[in-house]
């Protein structure tokens, strides 16, 4: 029985969504990366991805906030993975992400890709208002999920790049007998007071 490397099939993944899909083309796969975080339940209540950018609002890699009336500069530790600064992680919660439909997984996917900025700076995609990560409307984003997915499935015509997603938790360990992956916290933003 073959070990299911779960972070770097999801890689794979993601490097084929940005090659089919011209929304993504933005996107340079080698400086995303992919890890796994456990959930306490396999429920399919909760959050089952979240994206961690490395950057702050407009690609900087610093910003000053007022805070109980000292100045403080903010700074993201730089990440490096396989020689390259990292502007992005996409952790997936498992088991719950897996515990998902095959469609809801891809769901899941492309909604942590689609937060990813236009100009790849290391900041989200901001809309307008202050609901700024998903926009006025959060089942209209949704709805584009969907329908970025039927695009997807239909392009690619063949579910060989996904098919170690199919099924729930329990089925995927039946057929790899492992599942492992990548694990890391998101760095933490380092503080320091300004003029200090």
């Amino acid at each position: 029985m073959a070990t299911l490397n779960l972070t770097k099939e999801l890689e794979l993944l993601v490097a084929d969504i940005v090659r089919v899909m011209p929304e993504f083309g933005h996107i340079d796969p080698q400086r995303v990366l992919v890890c796994i975080a456990p959930t306490r339940s396999g429920g399919i209540h909760g959050t089952y991805a979240r994206i961690h950018p490395l950057r702050f609002e407009g690609g900087s890699r610093t910003v000053t906030v007022r805070r109980r009336g000292k100045v403080l500069r903010c700074e993201i530790p730089p990440v490096m993975s396989r020689g390259v600064e990292v502007l992005y992680i996409i952790c997936f919660l498992v088991p719950r992400f897996l515990n998902l439909s095959l469609r809801e997984k891809l769901v899941t996917v492309f909604h942590e890709l689609f937060h990813i900025a236009p100009d790849f700076s290391g900041d989200i995609r901001r809309f307008p208002g202050k609901n700024y990560a998903h926009g006025s409307s959060r089942k209209r984003f949704n709805e584009l999920m969907e329908k970025l997915v039927g695009t997807y499935l239909e392009r690619v015509g063949s579910a060989e790049g996904f098919r170690f997603l199919d099924g729930d938790m329990e089925t995927i360990r039946a057929r790899y007998g492992t599942v492992v992956g990548k694990k890391m916290a998101a760095p933490r933003v380092r503080y320091s007071v300004e003029g200090g």
